[in-house]
């Protein structure tokens, strides 16, 4: 696959990146060493070989999964900066 200037400004717009002209031309050909670095690995003959999964042989130790208590809704109101009387009040962080 050959990375051109037009394949690197169509994903440039897509990813909505704005690049000069010597960022245009050092990342074609970046991404053109990518691309040639894959193509090199495709040639590796891996007939037999087992799909890696994990890079090392160790096994998560993992807690097991117990209940445990929580807070009750009047408690978690109590140690709220602002509440009503069923919720949590936090400050509006989505604008339109």
């Amino acid at each position: 696959m050959e990375v051109t200037t037009a394949l690197v400004e169509k994903l440039a717009h897509l990813a909505r990146l704005h690049f000069t002209e010597e960022e245009m031309i050092a990342y074609t050909a970046d991404l053109q060493n990518m691309i040639s670095f894959v193509d090199k690995l495709n040639e590796v003959d891996t007939t037999g070989v087992s799909p890696l999964l994990h890079m090392g042989d160790a096994v998560n130790a993992l807690r097991p999964d117990t209940i445990q208590g929580s807070s009750s809704s009047a408690e978690a109101l109590a140690n709220a900066p602002l509440a009503d009387e069923q919720f949590i009040k936090v400050p509006k962080v989505i604008k339109k």
